[in-house]
């Protein structure tokens, strides 16, 4: 006779729960290679995808133990901080070309770039993620389609929280000769997951495929405005967070760059408003050069201390629970006054434009 409490009234043994091994962040996307041409020639290739951007500010705000996915071709050429899987030999590394204006008269960056995806490598599939990893956070920054709706809902069975850069989800590239272009969210598979994400970020160019007022309402949601800075939605309010000043000459990365440094400043303990300018800082200075940006040494410093002493008359530590205070801290203009002290230590050697070579500046 099977009783409730087991056969014969025999208690039963509870199954053991699985001890997962915990890391900081797992960020997904492929590296990419990317051609630029200002009119019809080409003026700078450079190591591409949202992870090199990303790791670029992560590595040297919040280092901890996280695990980067990541596919390339066999013809992949860049020495990656996080080493990519090399899908096989017969494939080849996302290829994406940038195309801006002519350079005006003027000189210096005009005008919005057309970007052709020009070959794409292998999405990436919910078996190239871990089995016994649990992670604080996920990133997925996918920027050529290659993470997939199922991969996403992995992630985020494998994260506490997890931040989504919209243009992963809402791009599409034409089949003739790859441009970019964007469709609604909500005609994608990637819509009913909206309530199980944490934060999405979208451009400005992108916000009106998301459709703000729906998104509002699962997730935060942050729209970058570039020179303009951040505006910040939430279910119960919106917020609006103040720009740095840059000179830009190529925009490429500055998304991603922003979505490492608001990542720090959450890892970091502080509120979203808070880690938002953290993330519009480093999208300013991405702006600034050609390709994965160099930050000055003392200027990277100078940030770090700064975090660790806010941290301190916090929560103490790097490395605690992201915050979802939706607040701006009593010190948030302060904070902005010390990243604008900051900017002043970095030196990129100033380019003027898209010819400029990135051994020239600051190492």
């Amino acid at each position: 006779m099977v009783h409730e409490d087991g056969v014969d009234g025999q208690p039963q043994p509870q199954p053991q729960q699985q001890q997962y091994k915990r890391l900081g962040g797992l960020v997904v996307g492929n590296y990419c290679h990317d051609v630029l041409f200002r009119g019809d020639l080409p003026v700078g290739e450079t190591l591409g995808g949202a992870a090199s951007f990303v790791s670029n500010v992560l590595d040297a705000l919040a280092p901890s133990t996280s695990l980067y996915v990541a596919k390339v071709g066999a013809d992949f050429a860049y020495a990656a901080p996080h080493p990519p899987r090399v899908v096989s030999s017969s494939s080849h590394t996302t290829l994406f070309h940038a195309h801006f204006p002519p350079v005006p008269a003027a000189g210096g960056y005009h005008g919005d770039r057309v970007l052709r995806r020009v070959r794409a490598c292998d999405p990436i599939l919910p078996a190239d993620l871990p089995d016994d990893i649990r992670f604080d956070y996920g990133l997925a920054v996918g920027v050529a389609g290659e993470i997939l709706p199922e991969t996403l809902a992995r992630m985020i069975d494998l994260c506490r929280v997890v931040l989504v850069d919209a243009q992963g989800m809402i791009r599409s590239f034409d089949p003739v000769d790859g441009t970019v272009r964007l469709v609604p969210l909500r005609s994608t598979e990637f819509f009913h997951l909206l309530p199980r994400i944490g934060f999405l970020k979208a451009s400005a160019e992108e916000a009106p495929f998301v459709d703000i007022e729906e998104a509002r309402k699962w997730c935060c949601v942050i729209v970058t405005h570039g020179k303009d800075g951040c505006q910040v939605y939430w279910k119960d309010g919106e917020l609006h967070v103040s720009p740095f000043q840059a000179d830009q000459i190529d925009p490429t990365g500055a998304g991603d760059s922003f979505m490492g440094g608001f990542v720090s400043g959450l890892v970091w303990g502080l509120p979203v408003p808070d880690a938002v300018l953290l993330g519009n800082f480093f999208g300013s200075l991405t702006v600034t050069q050609i390709g994965v940006p160099k930050f000055d040494q003392r200027m990277l410093q100078h940030v770090k201390e700064e975090l660790k002493r806010r941290a301190a008359q916090h929560s103490g530590s790097c490395g605690g629970t992201i915050s979802l205070d939706f607040h701006k801290s009593d010190t948030h203009e302060d904070f902005l006054e010390h990243l604008t002290g900051a900017a002043k230590l970095t030196c990129t050697g100033n380019p003027t434009d898209l010819h400029t070579n990135q051994d020239n500046q600051c190492q």
